[in-house]
Order: structure tokens, then sequence, then C-alpha cells
């Protein structure tokens, strides 16, 4: 009987040490108004890609501000289960929720409603992806990205550093992607313009975001007929273009993060030339700043920016390609390239963002 009852004080013990430790950290200079809960789309927070650069710029700036952080991964890739780790993050109390994906649009339209509370930050969750007749609430900001730049400054910069059969891989013709391939496109021509080369470039979609045998097949045909380098953008589909180049010796062009370390450590040593990326870190540490920290919500409520280049300092916009570019001396350099986005900034670069047509 004694050793039940000693049990059992202990056990108490131990719970109020914990409730007292959890009110300290709480009093003890944390924000007791905001806890920021970031869900995952169809991918992990290791996926070198969305997932992992929101993730990292939340909790960073979580870190840096005493603001509590979780995470929340969807036991599955489906609207159902998107939408049950959502609720699930709010009904543990967190009341900033961050997003990154197209996909979340339907788990917005099914929860930002019910939860006027809850402040939804949604990253690359554009117009076109919600219902036609859907009206973004006040509690809800989406950020878009210029991919179009990114993909300019990756094509411009492959056709500088001496790659004169190029081809562009997409996984599905989402309007991202067409930008990417496009403003890739575009920056391809305008180097070669300005180096009077002629260049060749193939492109194609495959109609998914993720390789398979098939269309590694198809990108054996490339590399093997003389293509040096292939943009591949659009989920995974980077493994089918890497597969098929690693048989080669041929480079890829990674997407929206820097994906050099983990295609290289997968398919081969230097493989990545660069990446075309959006800045989902940048633009999610900079709108917790704005809306937790300076109290703006006003400024980003039911909004949907369009983000892209506003600085000539590289590393400072929302768009850029990866700081592990094999620059060259003398091709193009790092100078060269901080050259390209001052004038792209001061508007002397102008890039199409149509998705219609491909650029004349």
């Amino acid at each position: 009987m004694k050793k039940v009852f000693f049990s059992l004080l202990a056990a108490l013990l131990l719970v109020s040490l914990v409730a007292c430790t959890t009110k300290e950290k709480e009093n003890d200079g944390w924000n007791k108004d905001y806890k920021v809960a970031m869900v995952t789309d169809y991918g992990d927070i290791t996926d070198q890609s969305f997932n992992q650069a929101t993730y990292e710029g939340a909790k960073a700036w979580c870190e840096e501000n005493k603001v509590h952080f979780t995470y929340k991964k969807p036991v599955s890739d489906s609207d159902a289960d998107r939408i049950a780790a959502t609720e699930k993050a709010i009904d543990e109390g967190y009341n900033v929720i961050v997003m990154p994906g197209y996909a979340f649009a339907p788990t917005i339209q099914e929860v930002a409603g019910k939860n006027p509370n809850v402040k939804f930050i949604a990253l690359d969750v554009s117009k076109g992806d919600f219902a036609a007749d859907y009206e973004l609430p006040s509690n809800v900001y989406c950020a878009v990205y210029q991919e179009e730049l990114a993909g300019y400054m990756a094509g411009y910069a492959a056709v500088k550093e001496g790659y004169k059969k190029l081809g562009f891989l997409g996984g599905m013709s989402v309007p991202a992607v067409v930008r990417f391939g496009y403003g890739f496109v575009q920056g391809c021509n305008a180097a070669a313009t300005e180096t009077n080369t002629t260049i060749e470039i193939k492109y194609a979609y495959a109609k998914q975001f993720f390789g398979d045998a098939e269309i590694t097949a198809v990108m054996d045909t490339w590399y093997k007929g003389g293509t040096e380098i292939v943009f591949a953008a659009g989920g995974s589909i980077y493994t089918s273009a890497c597969e098929a180049a690693a048989k080669v010796d041929g480079k890829v062009i990674g997407v929206d993060s820097d994906q050099a370390a983990i295609i290289d450590a997968d398919y081969g040593e230097g493989m990545t030339v660069t990446s075309a990326m959006k800045g989902l870190y940048p633009s999610t540490y900079d709108a917790l700043t704005e809306i937790v920290l300076n109290g703006k919500w006003a400024d980003y409520a039911g909004k949907i920016d369009n983000l892209g280049i506003v600085s000539d300092t590289p590393e400072d916009n929302y768009v850029q390609i990866a700081p592990s570019t094999q620059f060259k001396d003398g091709a193009f350099t790092a100078d060269d390239y901080k050259a390209l986005v001052a004038k792209i900034n001061a508007g002397e670069i102008k890039v199409d963002n149509n998705t219609k047509e491909m650029p004349k």
C-alpha cells in the first residue's frame, strides 16, 4: 500500500514539475497571442523543396521571436487529410497556419471560413487554384511567385556558361510550371542573342509531378541525342532527368529550392549547374514578421501578392538562382548574376509572364 502511495506521490510531483516548466516557458518572454503551425502538403520537411524551405523559415522565425511552433504532416496526399491535419493544429490552439503549395486551396475553402480567428498564410496558392466563385476571406493571405524571372535567370546563366543544347521538362502544365518554362526559354534566347550563339531547346510536359521509367526513356533520347542540360520543373519529375543525365555525364537545373545537395548526392557530384528558386524561406519569414511581430495583418488580409525581385542584392529577393550555382570565371560569374538582377530590378529587362502561348 505504501509503495502505491509513494508511486502516486511521485507521479503527482512529476505532473506539477511539467506544469510549472510549461508555465515558466510561457511567462519567460514567450508570445502569448500567437502560436504558429505549418502543415506539409504531400511531401515532408526533408524534401529539399517547398516543405523544407517553408518549415525552416517558420521554425527559425518562431525560435528567434519566442513563438510556439509545430508542424503537421497529413497521413496521405488527399484534401481530406490536409483538412484533418489543419483542423488538428487549430484544435491544439495554433492560430497562425502556414501552408506551402497550391494543393491547399481546397483546405482553405473548407477551413478558413469556419475559423475566422485563425490567420492562414498560403504560399504559392493562386486565384486560379480556388473555385471560380470563391473570394478570399479576410483571415487568409496568399503569396505567389514570379517563376518566369527565376526561369529566365537560370536559362540566361546556362547559355552564358556555354550550354547550347538545352531542354525543359515540366511536370504538369499548370501556370507556375509554364511560367518557369517560358521564362527559361526567354532567358536562353536573350543570352544567345547577346553572345551571337545558336542554341537548341527541347520542351515537354510530363503530365505528372513524378518521374517514372517512361519519362526516363524520353530523357534518354534527349541526352543521347546531344542535349547537354535539362531544366526539370515540377515536384520530383527531376528524378527522370537525373537518371538519364547520369548515364552520359549530363547536367540538370533544379527548381523551387537549391537542389544541388540532394541531386548531386543521389546522381553524381556536380550534376546540378543551378536551381531556379522560389524564396519560400524569406517569404515565410517576412510574412510572419509583418503579420505577427509588426501587427500588420490589415495589409495582408484577403490579398494575393505576386512576389519577385525587390532588390539589387540577389539573396534578398523572392525569386533567385541557387547559391550553389556553378559560376565560371570569364563565362557567367557571380558579379554577372548580380548585374542581371540589378537590370531586372531596374526594369531594364522585362520578362513576359504570359502562359497562353510560347513567347516569340
